[in-house]
């Protein structure tokens, strides 16, 4: 298919989004917002921070991590940053979380790039207590949301253990289209520390969640991150307790759009031993639902969720053809972009 024909399709399906009258709205414009999440796959720089376990990814270390290697990761990442939120809506997402990032170092490097350096957005960073020195962040376009405040919750082990250092859960609260959203980006610990620490997680984060909740009904909460469990995990079903269905969502119980993602569609964010793996969740309250087969937009509401792909984010040859192309595989440096695949949720208003 060539390239003018795939150009006009997107313009025609930006132009529909855009343009969308929903029956009982007819005559309403309807204003268009992304938000989404992206697992940048340790991004380090090439400096040792005292503390931190990142000597793997200094000149010297297991990855030989240069300033080459180091310059083309942010050039990778950049271009995919630069074209979230694209497949619908012409302007930047309000928010962006990601996750395995080393320090704000790296995400103000990051900003420099020039395909994000005139996007006029804005770093939500606080160092955490991860052994290895990975913390979660956010950008975020200050003429979208508006942010109040922000914090870090400590990641709290509910066996009373405060050796296993991990990722916290990094919260931002602001208002979008004049509607106040609490955003809380996550990276739960990994499998191979055991399903239990991540149920922790999701009772932690379902805690947040029902403080925010109680303290504003009306407040709409919105969770994303690398949970490193799919959507039918107990972290995410009995932890967030989430639901999948939009009958069973009440205004402030969490909807995970995800589950018929993965399990109807066969689509996932990461591929392990040639399985698809749906870690990276979008997960939101209720109240930004449109229920009982209702279309009333006067409020910020919930369009479409999708997990970003295009064709240079996969690997083209080899045994992992098909994978996400990531930095480094089996010790050999790709020049890649991470093992994840970005995830975003869209939502829309009433101009």
């Amino acid at each position: 298919m060539k390239k003018g024909f795939i150009s006009i399709i997107i313009a025609a399906i930006i132009v529909s989004f855009m343009s969308m009258r929903p029956d009982d709205n007819a005559g309403k414009q309807l204003q268009a917002y992304s938000v989404c999440f992206y697992n940048l796959e340790n991004l380090f720089d090439t400096i040792h921070d005292e503390g931190k376990n990142d000597y793997e990814y200094l000149p010297d270390g297991t990855n030989k991590w240069g300033s080459m290697k180091y310059t083309n990761k942010l050039k990778n990442m950049a271009q995919v940053l630069s074209e979230l939120g694209t497949s619908k809506i012409c302007k930047a997402p309000a928010i962006i979380g990601v996750s395995e990032v080393e320090n704000r170092h790296v995400l103000e490097d990051l900003l420099k790039e020039p395909v994000l350096a005139n996007k006029g957005w804005e770093i939500l960073h606080i160092e955490g207590p991860d052994r290895r020195g990975v913390d979660c962040a956010f950008f975020y376009n200050p003429r979208i949301f508006h942010l109040d405040n922000y914090h870090l919750t400590q990641f709290i082990y509910e066996n009373g253990d405060t050796t296993r250092r991990t990722r916290g859960f990094l919260l931002a609260s602001g208002t979008i289209a004049g509607e106040k959203v609490h955003v809380i980006v996550n990276h739960w610990p990994s499998r191979a520390a055991g399903s239990e620490f991540r149920e922790m997680g999701g009772r932690q984060v379902r805690r947040m969640v029902d403080s925010i909740t109680t303290q504003d009904p009306k407040a709409k909460v919105i969770i994303m991150g690398d949970l490193n469990d799919d959507p039918n995990n107990k972290s995410v079903t009995e932890g967030l307790r989430a639901v999948h269905k939009v009958k069973d969502a009440g205004d402030n119980d969490l909807y995970n759009p995800w589950w018929d993602m993965l399990y109807k569609v066969g689509q996932g964010t990461l591929l392990y031993d040639g399985k698809w793996n749906l870690f990276d969740q979008i997960i939101f309250t209720g109240n930004l639902l449109n229920k009982d087969g209702k279309k009333d937009y006067s409020t910020l509401k919930f369009y479409k969720n999708e997990v970003f792909m295009r064709d240079w984010l996969f690997q083209q040859e080899g045994k992992n053809k098909g994978a996400p192309k990531r930095t480094h595989a089996s010790g050999v440096w790709l020049n890649g972009y991470s093992d994840h695949l970005p995830t975003e949720i869209f939502l829309v208003k009433e101009k």
